[in-house]
């Protein structure tokens, strides 16, 4: 027996309006088109689908059994056309995003916020990209998005500036280098250095300043929290390097102070990586639309 989604449509068709005729019209066919195609399907089923003796017309046994199967099976093919519509619309689809700054959970989430409100049918997911290679993934379409600061040249992806940032240093206000216009790589030995538990090589304060100058800190500490840094911190437990906004944006009222790295300071971008073809696709466009215009909120602080 071949039974085709037009099958089960008609069934339920029939089911709900209770005649041939009503169903017809629903169906926009002719009511002998419809008769036709009930009679080949009982022909193929080799049992009648209808008592048609009864008024109005029902289901007998087996019709019962193909109307559970039509209850069952419909709502999946209609939910299945509705996201495939919604993937050529460009108002559906997945975002994984992998992140390999571990400060940018906070500024990330405000940002996901609004995305949900304008795009509820598009599957997000944040996965940290610190636990794992976040490019190559990025590449194997395991994730969508890669939010870092270190742009690579890799065909097929396009990193995307968000905005720039300045890692500053981060002390006690009664810590002796609080009184120091800035602070360069040698002030470090000596000091606890606080940081996100991540590796060194992703860090600004090794990446751009400890490591090229062959500088180690006494002592690493590291701490999950961006509060509890701060917290350290102004205690005076230890020093930290962390993104200006991040220092501007944690509502933390508390006796620490902020120096620029080297006299001149530091400078680094934060990227939004994704594959170029994904670019087209309009949520895409809306995430890092978005992420600009939280940046810029947060640069105004």
């Amino acid at each position: 027996m071949h039974i085709e989604f037009r099958h089960l449509r008609t069934i339920k068709a029939i089911h709900d309006a209770g005649g041939l005729a009503r169903a017809a019209e629903t169906l926009n066919i002719t009511q002998s088109a419809l008769s036709h195609q009930i009679k080949g399907l009982e022909d193929q089923a080799g049992v009648e689908l209808f008592v048609r003796r009864a008024k109005p017309m029902r289901l007998s046994a087996a019709g019962l059994r193909l109307l559970r199967l039509a209850e069952q099976v419909l709502p999946q093919v209609e939910a299945a056309l509705a996201e495939f519509d919604g993937l050529r619309k460009g108002s559906s689809g997945r975002l994984h995003i992998a992140i390999e700054c571990h400060a940018c959970f906070e500024w990330l989430f405000p940002v996901l916020e609004a995305f949900r409100k304008s795009w509820p049918d598009v599957d997000v997911d944040i996965r940290p990209g610190l636990a794992f290679d976040a490019l190559p993934a990025l590449v194997k379409e395991d994730v969508d998005v890669v939010i870092s600061s270190d742009p690579e040249d890799l065909g097929g992806v396009t990193f995307t500036p968000l905005f720039d940032y300045s890692p500053v240093f981060v002390a006690a206000a009664a810590h002796p280098l609080a009184a120091r216009p800035y602070i360069e790589a040698q002030d470090f030995r000596g000091e606890t250095l606080i940081t996100y538990p991540v590796d060194r090589a992703r860090l600004d304060v090794f990446s751009q300043l400890l490591t090229p100058a062959k500088v180690e800190p006494a002592a690493i500490r590291q701490v999950e929290l961006t509060a509890v840094i701060l917290l350290l911190v102004a205690s005076n437990r230890g020093v930290a390097v962390l993104p200006d906004w991040v220092v501007r944006e944690v509502k933390y009222n508390s006796d620490y102070v902020t120096r620029p790295l080297t006299a001149t300071g530091l400078t680094r971008g934060l990227y939004a990586a994704s594959r170029s073809g994904d670019l087209d696709k309009p949520f895409m466009r809306d995430l890092i639309r978005l992420a600009g215009q939280e940046a810029r909120r947060l640069q105004a602080r």
